[in-house]
């Protein structure tokens, strides 16, 4: 039996206004923090992947990546008027079947993004369906908030239902399937949403500087891959 989809938690219109009152104001600085973060994602990402941007938002990922062929899947009607030319949107449920041919991506990129499905049930579809779609040997990506470094701010976000961390995210994985390259529990701070916008060159040198994770670190970075003997 399916488990409850997320439209009935949140509709279209309701991610829509709480995005825009979210992150008001602030296009311009995201767009500069993401694309130092597309520069430093493109090495898992070959220049002639197909890549699906998994939650896409406001397309800022999906827009600045280097690659072949591109989708953006979203709830957020804004997906379609922030997609530039080029982008094929899916509109969709995640958690419901995808559109997407199996065997067929090499890359699913995803940020922010799962904390906000309604149920670990609904993640595992998500999940499954993301396996399928994947070509062997390719790569799930996943950056989100860790809930063992920021466990009271986690859930200051009205949209905000699955505690995740590094280690349930990859076993939730493994159980898809998939493989772990690499499991990171601090990687970027906490929240682009709020607070003080820094500069682009001060995110490239700490993300040059490790160390300098372990102190700021709040999200965590998985990187999963489909194995080669693995059919759809």
């Amino acid at each position: 039996m399916r488990g409850e989809p997320l439209s009935q938690t949140h509709s279209a219109e309701d991610l829509q206004q709480v995005y825009q009152a979210r992150f008001a104001g602030r296009a311009a600085y995201r767009q500069k923090v993401w694309a130092v973060l597309c520069s430093y994602f493109s090495q898992w990402i070959p220049q002639n992947a197909t890549v699906l941007d998994l939650g896409s938002g406001w397309c800022e990922f999906i827009n600045g990546v280097r690659c072949k062929q591109r989708y953006a899947m979203d709830m957020n009607p804004d997906v379609q008027r922030y997609a530039e030319a080029g982008v094929e949107v899916l509109q969709q449920d995640c958690s419901e079947p995808w559109p997407i041919a199996a065997n067929s991506l090499d890359v699913v990129f995803t940020s922010n993004f799962l904390e906000h499905l309604p149920t670990k049930s609904s993640l595992e579809r998500t999940l499954r369906e993301a396996a399928r779609a994947l070509k062997p040997g390719g790569r799930f990506i996943a950056m989100g908030p860790n809930i063992k470094h920021v466990p009271g701010a986690y859930w200051d976000f009205f949209d905000h239902y699955i505690p995740l961390t590094e280690l349930s995210l990859s076993e939730a994985l493994r159980k898809s399937g998939l493989q772990i390259q690499i499991c990171w529990g601090q990687f970027l701070p906490f929240t682009m949403s709020e607070g003080r916008e820094y500069p682009a060159w001060m995110l490239k040198i700490y993300l040059s500087l490790p160390m300098a994770w372990r102190i700021w670190g709040k999200q965590f970075l998985v990187v999963a891959t489909k194995p080669a003997e693995r059919a759809a």
